[in-house]
């Protein structure tokens, strides 16, 4: 199918399509006139890939394992998915971190604007 058709068979746009393919996340056939064929394999990738970014996944480790979860061997797959699910792992325990960084600056941001507010209540 054209790049117009796997837009609309994926949910996602064709710049995003052709985002994914410069990233090396999918590599669709071509025609002879050199457009771009995707295959429904490609869409179920590409909704693989979608899931993963909407997760918050970066596309870093999406590219690093991706192609090993989706070969369609078996041939260490256990390995692969432990890999995989430490790299998430991983990735999410940095995110709490931010979060937590972030979380105490915003308490200190309500904390300066409540005494900034009752020192100008007073004042007036």
């Amino acid at each position: 199918m054209k790049i117009s058709e796997a837009s609309r068979a994926s949910g996602v746009s064709a710049r995003s399509l052709r985002h994914y393919e410069d990233e090396g996340l999918i590599v669709p056939g071509r025609f002879s006139n050199g457009f771009r064929d995707y295959c429904q394999s490609t869409i179920d990738r590409v909704l693989v890939i979608r899931s993963l970014l909407e997760s918050g996944l970066p596309v870093r480790l999406i590219k690093e394992l991706l192609p090993r979860l989706t070969d369609g061997s078996d041939v260490g797959t256990d390995a692969v998915c432990a890999a995989f699910l430490h790299g998430v792992q991983s990735y999410r325990d940095r995110l709490a971190a931010r979060i937590a960084i972030l979380s105490d600056q915003q308490a200190a941001l309500d904390a300066y604007l409540r005494e900034a507010r009752r020192t100008d209540l007073t004042a007036t």
